[in-house]
C-alpha cells in the first residue's frame, strides 16, 4: 500500500459520515419551500412588479427582502438540504415576530385584525417547520461541530 492510499484510508476510518434523513422528510420539506413560494410570490411579486402606489423606504426594503426569499425558496425545492437556513431563518423570524411585535402589543392593548391574522400565519409556520425540519440532520450537521476547536 502506498503512502497516498494509506492516507485515504486513514480520512475514511476517521471522517464522519453525516446521514441524509429519509426520501418522505426531504419530500415535506419541498413541499414546505413550495407553499413558501406560492405564498410569498403572489403578494410580494404582484407588488413590485405591479404597485399599485409608492413604497415608502422600509415597505420597499420588506418587499424585495421577501421577494427575494422566495426565489430562495425555489431553490429549496430542487435542494433541500442545502437551504435548511432559509427554514431555519423563517422559523427564527416568525418565532421571534411573535415576542418582539405580538406579545408587547397584546401587553399594551394594542391588538388589531392584522397582527391577529398574522399571529396565526406564524403559528402555522412555526409548527410546520418544527415538525418538518430533520432536527437530527441540522444538529449534525451544522451544531455538533460548531464549538470544535481545529
Amino acid at each position: 500500500m502506498d503512502l497516498k492510499q494509506s492516507i485515504s484510508q486513514k480520512q475514511a476510518n476517521t471522517s464522519t459520515t453525516i446521514t441524509r434523513p429519509p426520501k418522505w422528510r426531504l419530500h415535506l420539506m419541498r413541499v414546505l419551500f413550495l407553499l413558501n413560494v406560492i405564498g410569498l410570490a403572489f403578494d410580494n411579486w404582484s407588488a413590485i412588479l405591479f404597485p399599485k402606489e409608492q413604497m415608502d423606504t422600509l415597505t420597499g426594503v420588506a418587499i424585495s427582502f421577501w421577494a427575494a426569499f422566495s426565489l430562495l425558496n425555489i431553490l429549496g425545492v430542487r435542494f433541500p438540504l442545502k437551504l435548511i437556513p432559509i427554514l431555519l431563518l423563517q422559523l427564527l423570524y416568525k418565532t421571534t415576530w411573535i415576542i418582539g411585535t405580538y406579545l408587547p402589543a397584546k401587553k399594551n392593548e394594542l391588538l388589531n385584525d392584522d397582527l391577529e391574522a398574522f399571529l396565526w400565519v406564524c403559528i402555522a409556520g412555526i409548527v410546520l417547520n418544527l415538525l418538518i425540519i430533520p432536527w437530527g440532520y441540522v444538529y449534525r450537521f451544522y451544531l455538533k461541530g460548531f464549538f470544535e476547536l481545529k
